[in-house]
């Protein structure tokens, strides 16, 4: 059951929901969601919210407002990652080279998984189910991913059996990997991912080939 928190000021009204955001309500949003990452990460789920409105700089009635459980704001931090991650994808697709471009997003997204190690675990233990919440944005990560990786097989610096199902685990997995596996530095394990993503070289001829 979602964890309920006690709204006030009328939070949550329909006729409130359906109004535009102004843009001070926008930077709350955005504040709450800045300070409830950083304390997640660093205090664990179980903070009490008050925590996470003094940080963010606004009322408790603002925070409820805003994420009525911590169901909510779990989601919207999971949303907005995800949403950052296909963001950057699409941003790279138009690269001029498009091999670096797709291997620079490879690594800036396994970068970015570990500055937030903390908060990923934290929200990981929540128990909370939360799939069906991002099941869209998972789907346009995965068409980001797919446009980022289709330019790049055109220009032959993927092999073309790889598919953006593909990407995406071998990412997941090199995370994985860097956090049970200290002594592996992730950029070493990242590097052999990316070179078994290439296609292979072509194979020698003539005197080098008889050598």
């Amino acid at each position: 059951m979602p964890t309920q928190m006690t709204q006030s000021d009328g939070a949550g009204a329909p006729e409130e929901a359906a109004k535009p955001q102004r843009a001070d309500a926008l930077r709350n949003r955005a504040r709450v969601l800045e300070a409830a990452e950083s304390v997640f990460a660093a205090e664990g789920i179980s903070v009490p919210v008050d925590v996470i409105a003094e940080k963010a700089g606004v009322g408790v009635g603002t925070l409820y407002r805003h994420f009525p459980t911590k169901e909510k704001l779990f989601e919207a931090i999971l949303v907005g990652r995800i949403t950052e991650i296909a963001e950057e994808a699409r941003a790279r697709a138009g690269a001029d080279d498009p091999g670096a471009a797709f291997f620079g997003f490879l690594a800036h997204v396994v970068e970015e998984s570990a500055s937030k190690r903390d908060l990923i675990q934290a929200l990981l233990g929540a128990g909370v189910e939360i799939e069906m919440a991002v099941a869209d944005c998972k789907k346009n990560l995965e068409a980001a991913v797919a446009e980022l990786l289709a330019v790049a097989q055109r220009a032959g610096a993927v092999r073309p059996d790889v598919t953006p199902a593909v990407v995406l685990a071998v990412v997941s997995a090199t995370c994985m990997a860097a956090d049970h596996h200290p002594g592996a530095g992730t950029g070493d394990i990242l590097q052999i991912v990316c070179d078994g993503l290439r296609p292979p070289a072509p194979p020698a001829t003539g005197p080098e080939r008889r050598a």
